[in-house]
């Protein structure tokens, strides 16, 4: 990983805004992602955030902080904030804005427990694939406290294969229609390619039950997305 998106936000922490990030799937064109929207503050945040951060409670694990704002909000209220990415260059930028307990790690490698896990802005993502869903679900259990929580947004992007009569087209012999190629440039360089996991919330919901989680949906977005609360 060359980590473009690290570089991207250290250039806005910096002062160097010149250019956005372009992302892409295998299933979708270029899209630009604006650099100062991951900079946000608690009131430019979707309602699923906000949503998410109300509900986060005790000691909070922030995983894929990425700029640090979930954070920083939740930090500002008076909580015990651990924020994890496997970005150096957002882990640099959180702490530059004020995060103050900020470590460049995996998910799998974190060994301290919780009260709250965040997993924010499609934080099934991570996973993955289909096939790595129970494992990642396994070990976030084991990472909470007794009556701790995982607060995990997501998207069911089976719209995305509609066609001009409203018809769903997907191949039955492909992997499950969620999991997608994903790809990332920053000024004209591009990062390497990575898998990047949508969920459903069916799907999920039966994942969890495998793994002895609950699985409550907390709130619908307005574009196919959801907040889930997994106990």
């Amino acid at each position: 990983m060359k980590d473009l998106f690290g570089n991207a936000l250290l250039d806005y922490q910096n002062g160097n805004y010149t250019e956005d990030i372009i992302t892409s799937t295998n299933i979708s064109d270029d899209d630009v992602l604006p650099l100062p929207y991951l900079f946000r503050g608690f009131k430019a945040m979707p309602k699923l955030e906000q949503k998410a951060l109300n509900l986060a409670k005790g000691s909070i694990l922030d995983v894929g902080c990425g700029a640090g704002s979930h954070s920083l909000y939740l930090q500002q209220k008076g909580f015990q904030v651990k924020a994890i990415d496997i970005s150096k260059g957002a882990i640099e930028v959180a702490k530059q804005r004020g995060v103050l307990n900020a470590e460049v790690k995996a998910v799998l490698e974190e060994t301290e427990m919780f009260d709250s896990i965040l997993l924010l802005m499609n934080g099934t993502g991570i996973f993955q694939e289909l096939s790595l869903v129970s494992k990642y679900l396994k070990y976030l259990k084991g990472l909470l406290n007794t009556n701790g929580q995982i607060l995990m947004d997501s998207s069911d992007i089976k719209y995305m294969y509609e066609d001009e009569d409203g018809g769903i087209w997907i191949d039955s012999n492909s992997n499950y229609y969620g999991e997608l190629d994903y790809f990332l440039s920053y000024k004209g360089e591009k990062e390497t390619p990575m898998k990047w996991l949508y969920l459903d919330f069916k799907t999920l919901q039966l994942a969890c039950e495998t793994v002895g989680l609950q699985c409550e949906l907390v709130l619908e977005g307005e574009h196919f997305d959801y907040l889930a609360k997994l106990s």
